[in-house]
C-alpha cells in the first residue's frame, strides 16, 4: 500500500502541471502541414493562420466589425477608389525585418503579379470579387503608408481585410527554402503530420501572451477527442459538430445559415402574402426540436454577431389566425400542393428530418407540401434551375461581411438561371438592388449600417427567402482552461488562454 503522502502528492500532480505549463494544446480537424494564410476562407488553415500572420484590421471581440491592426488609422479617397492605411510602428516580422508599406505592397502583390505562379488560393477571389477582382492596385505612398486602389467602390474591404487570409506574409529563404513569415504573436517553431507547434513572440504589438506556446494536434472524431481528453494530452476541441460528450462543452452560432427560399417567378409564391403566410406557419420551437444540436432557429436575416444585423419584430411565427389572413389575402387556392426540395446531406443536421418538420408545420395551416430531399451534382443543377416551388439551403456570411452575404441572395445580379445562379428565390426588385449595390459603394460606415438595416425591413416585409437557422459550433474545453471566447466567424483568439491550477 502506498504511504498517504505519496498518495496526497500524486493527487496534486496533474495541478502542478497545470500551473506549471504554458503551453495549450488544441484539436482542430485538418492540421496543415505548411502554413498558407491564403489557401483557406474557413477551418484550421485561417484558425492558426491569425495566430501567426497579421491583418491590416482585426475583427472586434464577438462581432464581425473591425478594429485596428496593423493599420492604426485609414482613410479613402473622395471616389471611393483608393484607401489608405497608416501602419504601426512598431510591427516587425519575426526575422526583426520592421513591417513597413513596401512590405505590405509585396504581399499583396503575391496574389496581383503572381509571375506566372498559380494564385496562393482560393480565399481571395471569395472576399474580393474573384481574381484578381476589384483590387487593381497595392502601393506605398510612403514608409508607413500603403494604398489599396480599386477597379471600383468596394466598402466590403474593410471587413475582408480583417479574414486572415489577407494576413501579411513576407517570403524569404529559410535553409535554401523558400518560406512564408508572418508578423502575428506566435511563429511556427514544429510542423509535423498533424501536428503544428507555435511560440509566442516577445514583444509583439499585442502585448504579451497568456501562454508561450500553442500546439495544433489533429483529432477528428469525437472518439479521438474524448481519448485525448481522458488521457490530458488535449486541452481545447474544436469540434466540428455537436460533441458527443456535453461535459466542458461550449457552443456559439456561426456565419452558416439555413434559409428557404421561394420561387418567385411561380405561382403561388409570385404573391408576397402567400410568402408571408408560410413564415407566419413556421413555429422556431418546432424547429428548434428538429435542427437538435446542430444549429438554433434565426429570427433575423443576418446571424448573430454579423455587423448591421437588425434586431426587430420575429421573423418566424404568428399563429394560425394571421395564416389563414394572409392565405386568404394572397389567393391561396384549396388544395394545391407544392414541393420543398431539401438541398444536401446536412452533416451533423439532419436536412430531411427538419424539411419534414417544415412540411407538417404548413400541412395543419392547410398547405399541403411534399418533400423531395436532393444531394450530389444533381441538387445543384437543381438550385441553378430553378426547379421547386420552395428550396431548403444554406449560405455563409464570408468574411463576416453582410454585401457577400445579401446581396447575391437578394439582387437582380444573381437571378439568370445557370451557373452563375446566386439568387435561388429569383427575385427582382429594383429598390432592394439600389439598395444593397450603394451599401457596397459607400465608404461611411454609418451609413452602410442605414442602409442594411433598411434592406433587411425590405427582405421581412417582401420574403423572398426566410432566414429559418444559423449552425452553431462547437468546442469542448478543460475546465483548467480560461479566457476561451467563441467568435461567430470561428476565427477564434487563442492567444488569451491561460491554465489555471
Amino acid at each position: 500500500m502506498l504511504p498517504l503522502i505519496l498518495v496526497a502528492f500524486l493527487a496534486l500532480l496533474p495541478t502542478f502541471a497545470a500551473a506549471q505549463r504554458r503551453e495549450v494544446r488544441v484539436g482542430v480537424v485538418g492540421v496543415p502541414q505548411t502554413l498558407d494564410p491564403a489557401a483557406g476562407l474557413e477551418g484550421s488553415i485561417p484558425l492558426v493562420a491569425r495566430h501567426v500572420f497579421d491583418t491590416l484590421l482585426t475583427f472586434r471581440e464577438g462581432s464581425t466589425d473591425v478594429d485596428a491592426g496593423l493599420a492604426t488609422k485609414w482613410s479613402v479617397s473622395r471616389d471611393g477608389l483608393t484607401w489608405s492605411f497608416v501602419l504601426r510602428d512598431n510591427a516587425r516580422f519575426h526575422d526583426g525585418t520592421p513591417v513597413t508599406a513596401a512590405e505590405v505592397a509585396l504581399s499583396f502583390a503575391r496574389h496581383l503579379r503572381p509571375e506566372g505562379e498559380t494564385p496562393p488560393g482560393i480565399a481571395w477571389s471569395a472576399l474580393l470579387r474573384g481574381y484578381p477582382g476589384v483590387i487593381k492596385d497595392v502601393r506605398a505612398a510612403d514608409t508607413r503608408t500603403v494604398q489599396i486602389v480599386l477597379t471600383q467602390p468596394y466598402a466590403p474591404l474593410l471587413t475582408v481585410l480583417a479574414h486572415p487570409a489577407l494576413g501579411i506574409v513576407r517570403r524569404a529563404s529559410v535553409d535554401g527554402a523558400s518560406r512564408l513569415i508572418g508578423s502575428g504573436p506566435y511563429r511556427v517553431v514544429d510542423a509535423s503530420q498533424g501536428r503544428m507547434a507555435l511560440e509566442a513572440v516577445p514583444g509583439h504589438w499585442t502585448g504579451p501572451t497568456r501562454n508561450e506556446r500553442l500546439v495544433f494536434l489533429e483529432v477528428a472524431t469525437n472518439e479521438n477527442a474524448e481519448a485525448e481528453f481522458d488521457a490530458r494530452s488535449l486541452d481545447v476541441w474544436f469540434s466540428p459538430g455537436a460533441p458527443r460528450r456535453a461535459e466542458w462543452a461550449l457552443s456559439a452560432p456561426g456565419l452558416r445559415v439555413g434559409y428557404l427560399a421561394f420561387q418567385t417567378e411561380k405561382e403561388p409564391f409570385s404573391r408576397k402574402r402567400v410568402r408571408q403566410a408560410v413564415a407566419a406557419a413556421l413555429d422556431p420551437s418546432v424547429i428548434g426540436v428538429a435542427l437538435d444540436r446542430a444549429a438554433v432557429p434565426l429570427q433575423s436575416f443576418l446571424p448573430f454577431g454579423v455587423w448591421s444585423r437588425r434586431e426587430g419584430g420575429p421573423i418566424l411565427g404568428g399563429g394560425r389566425e394571421q395564416v389563414k389572413k394572409l392565405l386568404a389575402e394572397g389567393g391561396w387556392t384549396a388544395g394545391h400542393k407544392s414541393t420543398l426540395v431539401a438541398i444536401g446531406d446536412g452533416g451533423e443536421l439532419n436536412i430531411s428530418k427538419l424539411a419534414e418538420a417544415i412540411a407538417l408545420m404548413l400541412g395543419a395551416n392547410d398547405m399541403a407540401i411534399n418533400v423531395r430531399a436532393e444531394t450530389g451534382p444533381g441538387a445543384k443543377t437543381t438550385l441553378q434551375s430553378g426547379d421547386y416551388d420552395i428550396v431548403l439551403t444554406e449560405a455563409t456570411v464570408i468574411g463576416g461581411d453582410p454585401h457577400l452575404f445579401l446581396f447575391p441572395l437578394s439582387t437582380s445580379e444573381g437571378v439568370a438561371k445557370g451557373p452563375r445562379a446566386m439568387n435561388f428565390s429569383f427575385y427582382r426588385n429594383p429598390r432592394l438592388d439600389d439598395t444593397l449595390i450603394r451599401a457596397s459603394q459607400l465608404a461611411f460606415r454609418a451609413e452602410r449600417l442605414r442602409l442594411y438595416q433598411r434592406a433587411q425591413a425590405m427582405l421581412a416585409d417582401e420574403m423572398p427567402w426566410i432566414p429559418v437557422y444559423v449552425r452553431l459550433q462547437w468546442a469542448v474545453v478543460r475546465p483548467e482552461v480560461k479566457g476561451l471566447r467563441l467568435h461567430p466567424t470561428g476565427l477564434h483568439r487563442l492567444d488569451t488562454l491561460s491554465l489555471t491550477p
